[in-house]
Protein backbone atom coordinates (compact mmCIF):
# COMPACT_ATOMS: atom_id res chain seq x y z
CA UNK A 1 0.00 0.00 0.00
CA UNK A 2 1.22 3.50 -0.75
CA UNK A 3 -0.15 7.03 -0.67
CA UNK A 4 1.11 10.42 -1.81
CA UNK A 5 1.63 13.11 0.82
CA UNK A 6 -1.03 15.41 -0.67
CA UNK A 7 -3.58 12.59 -0.59
CA UNK A 8 -3.23 12.15 3.18
CA UNK A 9 -6.09 13.88 5.02
CA UNK A 10 -5.16 17.01 6.96
CA UNK A 11 -6.46 16.36 10.48
CA UNK A 12 -5.18 19.55 12.07
CA UNK A 13 -3.61 22.73 10.74
CA UNK A 14 -2.42 25.54 12.96
CA UNK A 15 0.28 28.16 12.54
CA UNK A 16 3.55 26.26 12.37
CA UNK A 17 2.09 22.75 12.04
CA UNK A 18 0.19 20.58 9.57
CA UNK A 19 -0.82 17.12 10.81
CA UNK A 20 -1.84 14.56 8.17
CA UNK A 21 -3.12 11.12 9.10
CA UNK A 22 -3.97 8.15 6.87
CA UNK A 23 -5.90 5.66 8.98
CA UNK A 24 -6.14 1.93 8.19
CA UNK A 25 -2.60 1.98 6.83
CA UNK A 26 -1.69 -1.50 8.05
CA UNK A 27 -1.81 -3.80 11.00
CA UNK A 28 0.78 -4.57 13.64
CA UNK A 29 -0.10 -7.64 15.62
CA UNK A 30 -0.94 -6.69 19.17
CA UNK A 31 -1.21 -2.99 18.34
CA UNK A 32 -4.19 -3.11 16.01
CA UNK A 33 -4.49 -0.96 12.93
CA UNK A 34 -1.66 1.42 12.07
CA UNK A 35 -1.97 4.91 10.63
CA UNK A 36 0.58 6.47 8.30
CA UNK A 37 1.21 10.12 9.11
CA UNK A 38 3.03 13.01 7.50
CA UNK A 39 3.78 16.02 9.72
CA UNK A 40 5.09 19.42 8.61
CA UNK A 41 6.36 21.35 11.65
CA UNK A 42 7.92 24.78 12.08
CA UNK A 43 10.88 25.63 14.28
CA UNK A 44 9.68 26.45 17.78
CA UNK A 45 6.65 24.14 17.84
CA UNK A 46 6.36 22.59 21.31
CA UNK A 47 3.72 19.93 22.02
CA UNK A 48 3.82 20.50 25.80
CA UNK A 49 0.63 22.61 26.02
CA UNK A 50 -1.22 20.32 23.59
CA UNK A 51 -0.60 17.23 25.73
CA UNK A 52 -1.80 18.83 28.97
CA UNK A 53 -4.49 16.59 30.43
CA UNK A 54 -3.15 13.36 28.95
CA UNK A 55 -1.55 10.85 31.33
CA UNK A 56 1.63 12.50 32.63
CA UNK A 57 0.90 15.41 30.25
CA UNK A 58 2.72 13.40 27.59
CA UNK A 59 1.80 11.66 24.34
CA UNK A 60 0.88 8.12 25.32
CA UNK A 61 1.27 6.62 21.85
CA UNK A 62 4.41 5.01 20.39
CA UNK A 63 5.61 6.13 16.94
CA UNK A 64 8.01 4.79 14.35
CA UNK A 65 9.20 7.19 11.70
CA UNK A 66 11.69 8.92 9.48
CA UNK A 67 12.84 12.55 9.44
CA UNK A 68 12.81 13.91 5.90
CA UNK A 69 14.20 17.29 6.92
CA UNK A 70 14.89 19.36 10.02
CA UNK A 71 15.48 18.37 13.63
CA UNK A 72 13.26 17.54 16.60
CA UNK A 73 13.94 16.74 20.24
CA UNK A 74 11.80 14.44 22.36
CA UNK A 75 11.70 14.49 26.14
CA UNK A 76 10.39 11.49 28.10
CA UNK A 77 8.78 11.27 31.54
CA UNK A 78 12.23 11.04 33.18
CA UNK A 79 13.47 14.18 31.42
CA UNK A 80 15.71 12.24 29.02
CA UNK A 81 16.13 14.15 25.75
CA UNK A 82 16.91 12.69 22.34
CA UNK A 83 17.26 14.63 19.09
CA UNK A 84 16.54 13.24 15.62
CA UNK A 85 17.63 14.89 12.39
CA UNK A 86 17.10 14.62 8.65
CA UNK A 87 17.61 11.16 7.19
CA UNK A 88 17.28 9.39 10.55
CA UNK A 89 14.79 6.71 11.52
CA UNK A 90 13.28 6.97 14.98
CA UNK A 91 11.16 5.17 17.53
CA UNK A 92 9.43 7.20 20.22
CA UNK A 93 7.88 5.05 22.96
CA UNK A 94 4.70 6.21 24.69
CA UNK A 95 5.31 9.00 27.22
CA UNK A 96 7.03 11.80 25.30
CA UNK A 97 6.87 15.47 24.33
CA UNK A 98 8.31 17.04 21.18
CA UNK A 99 10.06 20.33 20.43
CA UNK A 100 10.99 21.33 16.89
CA UNK A 101 14.54 22.72 16.65
CA UNK A 102 14.54 23.30 12.87
CA UNK A 103 11.63 23.33 10.39
CA UNK A 104 10.86 19.66 9.91
CA UNK A 105 8.96 17.15 7.84
CA UNK A 106 8.51 13.68 9.26
CA UNK A 107 6.73 10.48 8.33
CA UNK A 108 5.36 8.40 11.21
CA UNK A 109 3.54 5.13 11.69
CA UNK A 110 1.46 4.91 14.85
CA UNK A 111 -1.15 2.62 16.43
CA UNK A 112 -4.23 4.19 14.89
CA UNK A 113 -6.61 4.13 17.85
CA UNK A 114 -4.05 5.48 20.32
CA UNK A 115 -2.80 8.28 18.10
CA UNK A 116 -6.27 9.31 16.95
CA UNK A 117 -7.13 9.74 20.64
CA UNK A 118 -4.07 11.97 21.13
CA UNK A 119 -4.78 14.02 17.98
CA UNK A 120 -8.42 14.48 19.01
CA UNK A 121 -7.23 15.61 22.45
CA UNK A 122 -4.95 18.22 20.83
CA UNK A 123 -7.85 19.46 18.69
CA UNK A 124 -10.02 19.85 21.81
CA UNK A 125 -7.25 21.71 23.65
CA UNK A 126 -7.02 24.17 20.74
CA UNK A 127 -10.78 24.82 20.90
CA UNK A 128 -10.50 26.10 24.49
Amino acid sequence: MKIAKNNIEVKMEIPGAVVRQRTDFGDATGLGKISGEYFTLSKGVDTTPLFMGLEGNLCQCPHWGYVLSGQLTTTDANGLEESVSAEELFYWPAGHNIKVNEDAEIIMFSPQQQHTTVINHMIEVLKK
